[in-house]
């Protein structure tokens, strides 16, 4: 919608994991590092966490990017609560083998087999377990199983394993030891800091084709940091809205006072909660609403009176002129289709023409 107003060549801030727009921060680029490592050593375990939305999906699918197809067969699950023999048939599946009716034993032949006919291709299997978090004990357990199968003690399979922070506690279980004792190396991702945040925006609106040098003030940012607490998907999040309200409102750049307006009109909407540097505003607002009320206690009963007139006379001009706003943004939004509708059709008329 806003890609023609800013000259982009398609959408910088998309919530979905693209690898084409992969930051590498100093921490991302470490887990990338270590994920070519061990792909390189070709057997064991790496363990990429981190929380929601800081780009480990983004660079596992960056890293499949990057892997010659010719000698190695990835494949990528993304798991929920599944038991052993449920995770088993899934590998199944993602390997094109058929699962129907099989016991566990038929099925771990299956994936045998396939990995050793693999080897003999001079393949090996790599496979990704995207929030592993989500997996039991005894499911993690059957993964370590499986990097049993080896041939002419070479491993026929590899497993890197990606999930929340709470897959650390899953792993530092008792239980899991022969587990830890497989794992190459792990890394934990965190959320950018501001310089970041900034190096991260201006990077994926670079590959979105923007040329424009300075798009943002350099206040915006800390606000940015601050809000979305230096989380990827939420900046996307948060940047994608940024962008259409520039497009509404036809601007090119944008102050702090702009990113405060969008901050402001997501906080009303449930489906678009940025972080719990929400919670802090909100606290704040209502610590500033409760000083006001304990220093109006002061007044006398008629000043109480005029003060409460005045409150209630203020939020209904407030609401009032959101609703005007709020038309305007429609009625240039309107307007903007209604033009590039009409050069579409003066386009279309011009080639009937010719």
């Amino acid at each position: 919608m806003y890609e023609e107003h800013f000259h982009l060549s398609n959408k910088p801030f998309q919530l979905s994991p693209d690898p084409r727009f992969f930051f590498a921060s100093n921490k991302h680029q470490q887990a990338l590092s270590y994920l070519q490592y061990g792909l390189e050593q070709g057997e064991g375990f790496i363990v990429i966490t981190g929380p929601i939305g800081c780009g480990k999906t983004t660079i596992a699918k960056n890293l499949v990017q990057t892997i010659d197809g010719s000698n190695i067969q990835a494949i990528e699950i993304v798991t929920s609560n599944l038991s052993p023999d449920d995770l088993l048939g899934v590998i199944l599946q993602k390997l094109g083998l058929s699962a129907k009716d099989s016991s566990k034993a038929e099925m771990l032949r299956s994936i045998e087999q396939h990995l050793i006919y693999q080897f003999n291709n001079d393949k090996r299997v790599l496979l990704l377990v995207d929030e592993a978090q989500n997996l039991p004990i005894e499911s993690v357990e059957e993964l370590r199983m499986l990097s049993n199968f080896q041939l002419y003690d070479k491993p026929l399979i590899q497993s890197f394993l990606l999930g929340q922070e709470e897959l650390k506690e899953i792993i530092q279980s008792p239980k899991m030891e022969q587990f830890r004792q497989r794992i190459i190396a792990s890394c934990h991702l965190k959320p950018f800091n501001e310089q970041e945040t900034k190096q991260y925006i201006n990077h994926r609106l670079s590959l979105a084709g923007s040329e424009q040098k300075e798009m943002f003030s350099a206040d915006c940012f800390a606000v940015i940091n601050t809000i979305t607490g230096g989380i990827p998907r939420k900046i996307n999040q948060l940047m994608d809205r940024v962008l259409l309200f520039g497009y509404l409102n036809d601007l090119q750049k944008f102050s702090k006072s702009d990113i405060e307006s969008v901050v402001s009109e997501m906080s009303d909407e449930m489906s678009a909660s940025l972080t719990q540097s929400e919670v802090g505003l909100e606290t704040q607002t209502e610590t500033l609403t409760e000083t006001n009320l304990d220093s109006s206690q002061s007044y006398s009963g008629i000043e109480h009176g005029f003060v409460e007139v005045a409150r209630n006379l203020a939020d209904v001009a407030e609401f009032l002129q959101e609703n005007i706003d709020a038309k305007v943004k429609l009625n240039r939004y309107l307007d903007k289709l209604i033009k590039q509708k009409n050069i579409a059709i003066s386009k279309h008329d011009l080639g009937e023409m010719d």
